[in-house]
Order: structure tokens, then C-alpha cells, then sequence
């Protein structure tokens, strides 16, 4: 099969009250996400799209790391 991604569109939505401090009731960071893929593959059966989005879902490491997300640590040194 040849697919061709002819364009990848996101939209985010983020309240930016949150991220400037001025509503603590506002969350800090996007709200939701969305991607909008417009993939050209003439050849390909319905069956083929939906296997092609499932690999590329699955191995997109920045979906994944927003589904699934990392321990996180962080450390503070003060120079005294």
C-alpha cells in the first residue's frame, strides 16, 4: 500500500487564565488536543486505513507519552 500524509493538522485548547495565574480555578495546560490527518492513499482498502492509523498511532511517541505519561522528577539545589 502507498499512503501519502497529505496534511497533519492539530488544535489545542488552552485556557490561558490558568497559565498566567490569574484563575487558580482554570487548569494550568491544554485542555484537549485534536488531530486531523487528510492521508492520500488511492489503492488502499478501508481495512488498510484503519491498520495504517492503528501503526501509527501505536508507535507515535509523542501520543503515547501523552496517554501513558512518564514518572516525572524533579530536583531543587540552592548555591549557597
Amino acid at each position: 500500500m502507498s499512503a501519502i500524509a497529505k496534511e497533519v493538522q492539530t488544535s489545542k485548547d488552552l485556557d490561558l487564565r490558568g497559565t498566567l495565574g490569574i484563575s487558580k480555578d482554570v487548569p494550568v495546560g491544554f485542555e484537549s488536543i485534536h488531530l486531523h490527518f487528510d492521508v492520500a492513499a488511492p489503492e488502499a482498502t478501508p481495512e488498510q486505513l484503519r491498520g495504517l492509523q492503528e501503526k501509527t498511532e501505536q508507535y507515535c511517541v509523542v501520543m503515547q507519552t501523552l496517554l501513558r505519561p512518564p514518572s516525572l522528577q524533579t530536583e531543587w539545589v540552592s548555591q549557597d
